[in-house]
């Protein structure tokens, strides 16, 4: 697998309101163990779509990892042009790191937002350019990433098409093992 898309629940939808929450770091040791696999047996390229919560952290976690695997390129690409201009200041500045570590940023429309339709076809883009999705999702807590994950389980029925779930068993579990930690 090349290129992989790594989506995942928003900040709020965690509890997770202070950029120092001892969360972030579990969710980041989880999401960088889950990439080194992957870059070790072959990804050159991680696509987020530049969310906050899950996405901005793996920005982070490339950031990181890219000291040990320089080859590992980061993708940025937006929905419609303008996106997270309306987020408060911390928000937005979370957004520009994120794009500093970014190797490539787009948008797959070049419009600001305008309707619903803006959102189906990034998804689209995303699932016809990516071989498969890490996302950062329980289905026993319900979130924003469902969505996704809806439209790449029917994807994966006619195409082929990898989806690796982080549940919030396994970041549980990563509290307790040192070896993430």
């Amino acid at each position: 697998m090349k290129t992989l898309y790594f989506t995942g629940y928003r900040n709020y939808e965690l509890g997770v309101f202070q950029a120092k929450d001892p969360k972030i770091a579990v969710i980041k040791k989880v999401i960088m163990s889950a990439l080194t696999n992957y870059v070790e047996e072959g990804l050159e390229w991680l696509l987020i779509s530049g969310n906050l919560g899950a996405e901005l952290w793996c920005a982070e976690a490339i950031e990181q990892l890219k000291q040990t695997y320089p080859e590992l390129k980061l993708g940025i690409i937006f929905p419609f042009e303008g996106f997270g201009e309306n987020w408060n200041e911390t928000n937005q500045q979370a957004l520009q790191t994120a794009k500093s570590f970014a190797d490539y940023v787009n948008a797959t429309s070049h419009k600001p937002y305008q309707d619903p339709s803006q959102l189906r076809n990034h998804t689209a883009f995303l699932l016809e350019h990516t071989e498969g999705a890490l996302v950062l999702y329980d289905d026993e807590f319900p979130g924003k990433p469902n969505y996704f994950l809806r439209d790449a389980k029917a994807y994966s029925e006619q195409n082929p098409y990898f989806i690796h779930q982080i549940t919030m068993d396994d970041l549980q579990n990563a509290t307790f093992d040192s070896n993430l930690l």
